[in-house]
């Protein structure tokens, strides 16, 4: 008998070779017809694996994350079965399964797949998967596997980096596949397929290498599940970044200036004003001290912080003075450029913690293909700090950051989210710099900290900085979307490598501990998030022009000027539109361009002193006095 521990910590007990299926079956039919794939004391397996020692399982459904990661990688195969079905002279490469849905990289040795092929796949995909064909892993020997791929060079590089006795086929139905495991206990439980998109791919992502067609999918056990998605992308696309931010004037990109370095429009520069204006109250609030650093720095400086070995290929070009024969680099990032401020000065630990802040442009070479909007840029600004502390303070500082993150977080209605505790990779510890002591105590700073905050965590491995171990702040968008916002980082090792000191109470020098972090991440970044998640639609104090003035007729603009310069002597910005044209027009422009308040002016109103009000998505407000209204807006203000 083996002992089998659960998620919930009971512990059953089978006979040697029972398998995922065999102990959902001992707990409910039920289960049994709902569970899609194992982990097997965290290994992921088909539900037929035979478990032949003590393990703790789990057993996934649709519900879990792995799950959904089984049922796209087993739908991965669908795909690509039903390609060659169409394209039997096509090559396969890869399939995974991604965050939402899959992909297959083709070659297909010259063929045309376009959109107008999404549909027939689509249909083979579903014919295939009513046949509910088992999924079949079984072992290869290397050998076998480099003949069963003799004429396909892509599968063939993959084999060739196998170990002999590690190399596995899937089958199921007519198809079988280079994989690694991980599937459904058939194709049935497909019901819902869409082929979303084809684009290039690089083979390995090298652009050295042959281009391949990238075709993403998705599937769904119930055909309601694939409408909801489908609803829910088309609502993306209208909040996509890009979109609004063209439509609201926030951004804007110049082949002249360069792909992925944007341009902040002025409803752009005040938005990010605004942004910049509230950290740097609460940063000035918690004690930090702000600076400016160049946008350039000497090579040698990032070979002192490691940076320059690790991420130097990915670094734009050294800048080579013309006489001297030095070399610099566009600053890549602010960390090691505040460790030369701290060493400016001799600290006792009585000075200490030094927090030095600053909203500091960097840039980074991105492929062309790669740059996205502002979410993937090659010049960005970071509102980037870096904390100098004693060892002792540390878990009191990086429990202060937590504290502003949360208060950015708050603030601007991010209150879905999960706390990433991102390690490095135990199996590769080479990837980091840094003994074993110092990474341990600064993993352990972390993961107290955050319990001690109470906040939602999971733990990823290999996911640490090269330098150091770090809290990832995972957000969900008001579209469930996953995004990562917000990091902090515990380093002990630049301090090292920059000799950096402090006289600690026994008069003797000690190296102080780091602290990075940026609670919005990048400036770029954090507005196309919250572009996205709000819709364009930002809280009223973070809003650049919270109303629009529309006078009537030409007669009235005198008073809208008066109107407007009451509110902007209460620090209330925004619009006067005096164009010919007729209010109702007006009116939807301003809906269109998601502006806050429509104050509308005409006789009445003048006599008055009062304006009439539309609020944006809720209609007319009805007639208010100047005062009325700026009392209104500053209580919404301040309620945000």
């Amino acid at each position: 008998m083996i002992n089998i521990t659960l998620p919930d910590g009971s512990i059953r007990q089978y006979e040697s070779g029972i398998t995922p299926m065999g102990i959902a079956l001992s707990i409910s039919e039920g289960l049994a017809r709902n569970v899609l794939s194992a982990l097997v004391n965290g290994n992921q397996v088909e539900t037929t694996t035979e478990i032949t020692t003590d393990a703790t399982v789990q057993l996934l459904t649709w519900n879990d994350e792995m799950g959904k990661k089984a049922f796209w990688h087993s739908s991965a195969h669908l795909l690509a079965q039903a390609i060659l079905a169409y394209y039997p002279n096509a090559k396969l490469t890869i399939g995974p399964a991604i965050e939402n849905g899959f992909y297959y990289d083709v070659d297909f040795e010259g063929e045309a797949f376009t959109d107008k092929d999404f549909e027939k796949i689509e249909k083979k995909m579903l014919e295939n998967a009513q046949k509910k064909s088992e999924f079949k892993l079984y072992p290869v020997s290397k050998a076998d596997a480099l003949k069963e791929y003799a004429d396909n060079e892509f599968k063939l590089e993959l084999i060739e980096n196998l170990e002999d006795g590690q190399i596995t086929f899937c089958s199921h139905d007519d198809f079988t596949d280079l994989c690694r495991g991980g599937h459904l206990p058939h194709t049935g439980f497909v019901k819902a397929a869409k082929i979303l998109n084809a684009a290039g791919a690089y083979w390995r992502g090298d652009e050295k290498n042959k281009q391949l067609v990238r075709v993403y999918g998705i599937t769904f056990p119930k055909q309601k599940d694939l409408t909801e998605y489908l609803e829910l992308l088309e609502e993306a696309k209208k909040r996509d970044h890009r979109k609004l931010g063209k439509e609201l004037g926030i951004f804007a990109f110049s082949e002249k200036v360069g792909q992925g370095l944007p341009l902040w429009l002025p409803k752009g520069a005040a938005l990010r004003k605004k942004l910049e204006n509230f950290l740097s109250k609460a940063q000035q609030q918690a004690g930090y001290e702000m600076v400016i650093t160049p946008h350039i720095g000497h090579k040698d400086l990032y070979i002192t912080s490691g940076h320059y070995q690790k991420y130097g290929a990915d670094s734009f070009q050294p800048i080579h003075t013309p006489n001297e024969g030095e070399e610099f680099l566009l600053k890549p990032m602010n960390c090691p450029h505040h460790c030369e401020i701290y060493k400016t000065s001799q600290w006792s630990y009585r000075d200490l913690p030094k927090r030095y802040a600053e909203f500091g442009t960097v840039y980074r070479y991105e492929q062309s293909g790669e740059l996205h909007g502002l979410t993937r840029v090659r010049g960005f600004t970071q509102d980037d700090a870096h904390i100098f502390c004693t060892p002792d303070q540390l878990l009191e500082e990086f429990k202060k950051v937590i504290d502003l993150v949360m208060l950015v977080f708050n603030t601007l209605g991010f209150d879905n989210f999960v706390a990433q505790v991102s390690l490095r990779d135990p199996e590769n510890t080479e990837k980091y710099i840094g003994s074993d002591e110092n990474w341990e105590k600064a993993e352990s700073a972390i993961i107290k900290a955050a319990e001690e905050k109470g906040l939602p965590t999971v733990v990823e491995y290999g996911e640490a900085a090269f330098y150091g171990p770090k809290l990832d702040f995972m957000v969900k968008d008001a579209l469930g979307r996953k995004w990562q916002l917000g990091t902090i980082q515990v380093d002990y090792n630049l301090p090292e490598r920059f000799e950096l000191s402090y006289i600690g109470a026994d008069n003797q020098a000690h190296t102080p501990v780091m602290i990075h972090r940026a609670p919005f991440g990048s400036m770029e970044r954090f507005v196309a998030i919250l572009l996205e998640h709000t819709g364009g639609n930002f809280p009223l104090w973070l809003t650049p022009d919270v109303f629009t003035i529309l006078p009537i007729s030409e007669k009235y603009q005198e008073y809208g000027e008066k109107v407007s310069k009451f509110l902007e002597n209460h620090d209330i910005r925004g619009l006067i539109d005096n164009r010919n044209e007729k209010t109702g027009k007006k009116i939807r422009d301003a809906e269109l361009k998601k502006i806050p308040y429509m104050l509308i002016v005409g006789e009445k109103e003048a006599e008055n002193g009062s304006v009439s009000v539309r609020k944006h998505g809720e209609g007319d407000l009805g007639e208010m006095s100047l005062e009325s209204f700026k009392d209104l807006i500053l209580k919404e203000i301040e309620i945000n």
